[in-house]
């Protein structure tokens, strides 16, 4: 099974939608544990690196991959 790569300032969604109705995520701090915050109404939340990893359904935008700067 491959691991997703994520980093920081990622967009990411999860398996569960949040209760706001929004199901993408910005992750704003990574380490052990990984912050991210609901991009429909600005919550906060904080998860174990293994249990963030479970529930990572898959990548939206990634925060490195390169604008068209023109």
């Amino acid at each position: 099974m491959q691991m997703k790569q994520f980093g920081l300032g990622d967009i990411v969604e999860m398996k569960k939608a949040h209760p706001c109705g929004t199901n993408a995520w910005k992750i704003i701090r990574m380490g052990a544990d990984i912050r991210m915050k609901c991009t429909g109404c600005e919550h906060s939340v904080l998860l174990p690196r293994s249990r963030f990893e479970k529930r990572l359904k898959r990548i939206l935008a990634s925060a490195n991959e390169p604008d068209a700067m023109e």
